[in-house]
């Protein structure tokens, strides 16, 4: 399985996280984030960004909304789904 070295990472305490003994925190390597070509004047829009062996989904409109990361392999395996 390959890693991802989190060293530069950025970490972001989850907002749904209410106390200290209690918390989750998200990160992601600085990686580029750029948005569908099938999402070019439509309001609600999906961007991706590849780091590594991963690849983050989010919300364009709620970018600090957090992001879902998948295994680049799953990512490869819902774009032959959806084509």
């Amino acid at each position: 399985m390959p890693t991802v070295d989190l060293c530069s990472a950025s970490w972001r305490k989850s907002s749904h996280s209410t106390t200290t003994s209690e918390c989750v925190e998200v990160a992601f390597t600085r990686a580029a984030w750029r948005k569908s070509s099938h999402s070019t004047d439509q309001p609600d829009c999906v961007e991706v960004a590849f780091s590594g062996p991963a690849v983050g989904v989010r919300d364009s409109k709620n970018p600090r909304g957090g992001a879902l990361v998948l295994p680049a392999a799953s990512w490869r395996a819902f774009l032959e789904r959806v084509s």
